[in-house]
């Protein structure tokens, strides 16, 4: 499990011998069944995971409606950056929607990690850099997209996820009820 964490950090920055120790040491191992809760509602999130087995979604619940933003899987980091980094309640959820094999490392140890890691700090900065870049172009989704052209960057970004995710889940993510998928993707195949 540690070694799929390792070489995702040393893709980014080297990590010496006494460095990857401290690595190993830092993350835990965790295991989420499928519906378990990575992070609840109104709850802090407390840790950052690196999910090496297994599929997480985040979403929202909008009076009642539960609406999906984000998914993450094999070799994704998890984590509510909103409510991690200032240690306050989250109004998102992340949830196991496969049984799940993560790696987990707490705020205090992230910490840790970012003063006896040389390049600790850096590594965090690019991963977060990547995190926000993606959600700004999730967010401008919505506004500036189609559910049909949502639909066909879900095909295309994460075609390995279609079989793993309900179309209930995928619907969400879209932005639209499952029926309307439905004929979204009827008028997608009829295009080939």
């Amino acid at each position: 499990m540690i070694n799929s964490l390792l070489y995702s950090i040393q893709n980014i920055i080297t990590l010496n011998p006494a460095e990857i120790d401290t690595v190993t040491s830092l993350f835990k191992e965790k295991t989420y069944k499928k519906g378990d809760f990575f992070l609840e509602e109104g709850r802090t999130c407390k840790q950052v995971g690196f999910i090496t087995k297994g599929l997480m979604r985040y979403y929202i619940n909008h009076d009642g409606e539960e609406k999906t933003y984000a998914f993450s899987q094999e070799n994704d980091y998890v984590c509510n950056y909103e409510s991690f980094l200032p240690q306050k309640p989250s109004s998102k959820i992340i949830q196991a929607l496969e049984d799940c094999d993560v790696l987990v490392i707490s705020h205090d140890d992230l910490q840790l990690f970012y003063a006896n890691i040389r390049e600790g700090e850096r590594f965090g900065r690019i991963a977060i850099g990547t995190v926000f870049i993606q959600l700004l172009k999730d967010i401008s989704s919505f506004y500036t997209e189609t559910p049909e052209l949502r639909y066909e960057r879900f095909i295309k970004s994460h075609a390995d996820l279609q079989q793993r995710i309900s179309q209930y889940h995928i619907a969400s993510f879209v932005g639209v009820k499952p029926q309307s998928l439905s004929r979204i993707r009827k008028r997608i195949s009829s295009h080939f």
